[in-house]
Protein backbone atom coordinates (compact mmCIF):
# COMPACT_ATOMS: atom_id res chain seq x y z
CA UNK A 1 0.00 0.00 0.00
CA UNK A 2 2.82 2.37 0.91
CA UNK A 3 4.53 1.68 -2.40
CA UNK A 4 1.43 2.74 -4.33
CA UNK A 5 1.11 5.97 -2.38
CA UNK A 6 4.78 6.73 -2.88
CA UNK A 7 4.49 6.02 -6.61
CA UNK A 8 1.46 8.28 -6.94
CA UNK A 9 3.25 11.08 -5.12
CA UNK A 10 6.33 10.77 -7.29
CA UNK A 11 4.34 10.73 -10.53
CA UNK A 12 1.85 13.39 -9.48
CA UNK A 13 4.23 16.02 -8.09
CA UNK A 14 6.14 16.74 -11.35
CA UNK A 15 2.89 16.99 -13.31
CA UNK A 16 1.52 19.37 -10.70
CA UNK A 17 4.67 21.50 -10.78
CA UNK A 18 4.50 21.80 -14.58
CA UNK A 19 0.87 22.94 -14.57
CA UNK A 20 1.45 25.59 -11.88
CA UNK A 21 4.86 26.57 -13.29
CA UNK A 22 6.18 29.86 -14.55
CA UNK A 23 3.43 30.66 -17.02
CA UNK A 24 3.55 27.63 -19.27
CA UNK A 25 0.00 26.95 -20.43
CA UNK A 26 -1.28 23.44 -20.61
CA UNK A 27 -2.60 22.14 -23.95
CA UNK A 28 -6.14 21.87 -22.54
CA UNK A 29 -6.38 25.60 -21.73
CA UNK A 30 -8.47 27.64 -24.16
CA UNK A 31 -6.72 29.75 -26.72
CA UNK A 32 -6.81 33.50 -26.10
CA UNK A 33 -9.29 35.44 -28.18
CA UNK A 34 -8.07 37.72 -30.89
CA UNK A 35 -9.54 41.11 -31.59
CA UNK A 36 -11.37 39.80 -34.64
CA UNK A 37 -13.21 37.19 -32.61
CA UNK A 38 -14.37 39.70 -29.99
CA UNK A 39 -15.72 42.04 -32.67
CA UNK A 40 -17.72 39.33 -34.42
CA UNK A 41 -19.47 38.19 -31.22
CA UNK A 42 -21.60 40.89 -29.59
CA UNK A 43 -21.30 41.11 -25.84
CA UNK A 44 -24.59 40.91 -23.98
CA UNK A 45 -24.49 41.92 -20.36
CA UNK A 46 -28.07 41.87 -19.01
CA UNK A 47 -28.87 44.18 -16.14
CA UNK A 48 -29.83 42.17 -13.11
CA UNK A 49 -31.07 45.17 -11.15
CA UNK A 50 -34.80 45.45 -10.45
CA UNK A 51 -36.67 48.04 -12.52
CA UNK A 52 -36.90 51.47 -10.97
CA UNK A 53 -39.63 54.01 -11.53
CA UNK A 54 -37.16 56.91 -11.83
CA UNK A 55 -35.71 55.31 -14.97
CA UNK A 56 -39.00 55.40 -16.89
CA UNK A 57 -38.93 57.64 -19.94
CA UNK A 58 -42.10 59.70 -19.52
CA UNK A 59 -41.94 61.02 -23.09
CA UNK A 60 -42.15 57.49 -24.48
CA UNK A 61 -45.50 56.94 -22.73
CA UNK A 62 -47.31 59.36 -25.03
CA UNK A 63 -49.98 61.97 -24.37
CA UNK A 64 -52.78 59.57 -23.44
CA UNK A 65 -53.82 59.60 -19.79
CA UNK A 66 -53.31 56.25 -18.04
CA UNK A 67 -55.60 54.61 -15.49
CA UNK A 68 -54.84 55.33 -11.88
CA UNK A 69 -54.15 52.50 -9.50
CA UNK A 70 -55.01 54.56 -6.45
CA UNK A 71 -58.01 54.17 -4.17
CA UNK A 72 -59.74 57.04 -5.96
CA UNK A 73 -60.44 54.86 -9.01
CA UNK A 74 -64.18 54.26 -9.16
CA UNK A 75 -65.58 50.90 -10.28
CA UNK A 76 -69.19 50.54 -11.34
CA UNK A 77 -70.68 47.69 -9.27
CA UNK A 78 -74.28 48.24 -10.27
CA UNK A 79 -76.04 45.24 -11.86
CA UNK A 80 -76.97 45.38 -15.52
CA UNK A 81 -80.45 46.69 -16.29
CA UNK A 82 -83.20 44.10 -15.88
CA UNK A 83 -81.06 41.79 -13.72
CA UNK A 84 -83.59 40.16 -11.42
CA UNK A 85 -81.39 37.12 -10.85
CA UNK A 86 -79.04 38.97 -8.50
CA UNK A 87 -81.11 41.35 -6.35
CA UNK A 88 -79.42 44.01 -4.28
CA UNK A 89 -79.25 43.32 -0.55
CA UNK A 90 -81.44 46.38 0.07
CA UNK A 91 -84.18 44.84 -2.11
CA UNK A 92 -84.36 41.60 -0.08
CA UNK A 93 -87.14 41.72 2.52
CA UNK A 94 -85.90 41.44 6.12
CA UNK A 95 -88.02 38.33 6.82
CA UNK A 96 -86.63 36.44 3.79
CA UNK A 97 -84.98 33.14 4.58
CA UNK A 98 -81.28 33.14 3.76
CA UNK A 99 -79.57 29.83 3.02
CA UNK A 100 -77.15 28.55 5.61
CA UNK A 101 -73.49 28.56 4.68
CA UNK A 102 -71.35 25.61 5.70
CA UNK A 103 -67.85 24.41 4.86
CA UNK A 104 -67.11 22.57 1.61
CA UNK A 105 -64.73 19.69 2.31
CA UNK A 106 -65.02 16.78 -0.16
CA UNK A 107 -62.09 14.94 1.41
CA UNK A 108 -63.75 14.92 4.80
CA UNK A 109 -67.02 13.84 3.18
CA UNK A 110 -65.28 10.88 1.53
CA UNK A 111 -63.79 9.88 4.89
CA UNK A 112 -67.24 10.10 6.51
CA UNK A 113 -68.66 7.80 3.82
CA UNK A 114 -65.83 5.36 4.45
CA UNK A 115 -66.48 5.33 8.21
CA UNK A 116 -70.22 5.05 7.57
CA UNK A 117 -69.58 1.96 5.45
CA UNK A 118 -67.56 0.49 8.33
CA UNK A 119 -70.53 0.92 10.69
CA UNK A 120 -73.04 -0.27 8.07
CA UNK A 121 -71.16 -3.56 7.56
CA UNK A 122 -71.36 -4.16 11.31
CA UNK A 123 -75.12 -3.41 11.22
CA UNK A 124 -74.71 -0.31 13.38
CA UNK A 125 -77.17 1.63 11.21
CA UNK A 126 -77.61 4.55 13.60
CA UNK A 127 -73.87 5.35 13.58
CA UNK A 128 -73.72 4.84 9.81
CA UNK A 129 -76.63 7.26 9.34
CA UNK A 130 -74.81 9.93 11.36
CA UNK A 131 -71.67 9.61 9.25
CA UNK A 132 -73.57 9.69 5.95
CA UNK A 133 -75.44 12.81 7.09
CA UNK A 134 -72.14 14.41 8.07
CA UNK A 135 -70.74 13.59 4.64
CA UNK A 136 -73.70 15.37 3.07
CA UNK A 137 -73.04 18.34 5.33
CA UNK A 138 -69.51 18.72 3.96
CA UNK A 139 -70.43 17.89 0.35
CA UNK A 140 -73.96 18.63 -0.82
CA UNK A 141 -75.51 16.13 -3.21
CA UNK A 142 -72.79 13.52 -2.77
CA UNK A 143 -74.23 10.58 -4.69
CA UNK A 144 -72.55 7.82 -2.67
CA UNK A 145 -73.55 9.31 0.70
CA UNK A 146 -77.11 9.95 -0.51
CA UNK A 147 -77.66 6.40 -1.73
CA UNK A 148 -76.07 4.77 1.30
CA UNK A 149 -78.11 6.97 3.62
CA UNK A 150 -81.25 5.83 1.78
CA UNK A 151 -80.31 2.16 2.23
CA UNK A 152 -79.50 2.81 5.87
CA UNK A 153 -82.87 4.48 6.51
CA UNK A 154 -84.57 1.63 4.66
CA UNK A 155 -82.87 -0.89 6.96
CA UNK A 156 -84.05 1.07 10.01
CA UNK A 157 -87.65 0.87 8.72
CA UNK A 158 -88.04 4.60 8.00
CA UNK A 159 -89.62 4.36 4.54
CA UNK A 160 -90.58 8.02 4.02
CA UNK A 161 -87.07 9.30 4.68
CA UNK A 162 -85.57 6.46 2.62
CA UNK A 163 -87.86 7.31 -0.30
CA UNK A 164 -86.76 10.96 -0.20
CA UNK A 165 -83.10 9.93 -0.29
CA UNK A 166 -83.58 7.45 -3.15
CA UNK A 167 -85.29 10.20 -5.14
CA UNK A 168 -82.48 12.63 -4.27
CA UNK A 169 -79.93 10.12 -5.57
CA UNK A 170 -81.84 9.80 -8.86
CA UNK A 171 -81.84 13.60 -9.20
CA UNK A 172 -78.07 13.70 -8.74
CA UNK A 173 -77.19 10.67 -10.91
CA UNK A 174 -80.21 9.49 -12.92
CA UNK A 175 -78.04 6.98 -14.81
CA UNK A 176 -75.58 6.30 -11.99
CA UNK A 177 -74.34 2.91 -10.85
CA UNK A 178 -77.05 2.62 -8.17
CA UNK A 179 -79.91 4.04 -10.28
CA UNK A 180 -81.57 0.67 -10.97
CA UNK A 181 -81.39 -0.32 -7.29
CA UNK A 182 -82.86 3.06 -6.32
CA UNK A 183 -85.77 2.65 -8.75
CA UNK A 184 -86.49 -0.88 -7.49
CA UNK A 185 -86.40 0.32 -3.89
CA UNK A 186 -88.76 3.20 -4.73
CA UNK A 187 -91.24 0.79 -6.36
CA UNK A 188 -91.03 -1.53 -3.36
CA UNK A 189 -91.56 1.36 -0.93
CA UNK A 190 -94.55 2.63 -2.93
CA UNK A 191 -96.22 -0.80 -3.02
CA UNK A 192 -95.53 -1.25 0.71
CA UNK A 193 -96.98 2.17 1.46
CA UNK A 194 -100.09 1.49 -0.64
CA UNK A 195 -100.57 -1.94 1.00
CA UNK A 196 -100.35 -0.48 4.50
CA UNK A 197 -102.77 2.32 3.61
CA UNK A 198 -105.28 -0.26 2.28
CA UNK A 199 -104.89 -2.37 5.42
CA UNK A 200 -105.73 0.63 7.60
Amino acid sequence: MRRWLLLLLLVGLPALAQSSGSGNSSPSAPAPQTQDDSKSQPKYNPSLEPPRSDRVNAEALGEREGESSSKDTQIDLSPPPGDSKHPLSSDVPPDAEVGEFHPWDPHRAAKDVEVGDFYFKRKNYRAAEDRYREALYYKDNDAAATFRLAVCLDKMNRPEEARERYEAYLKVLPDGPEASRSRKALERLKTTASATSVAK
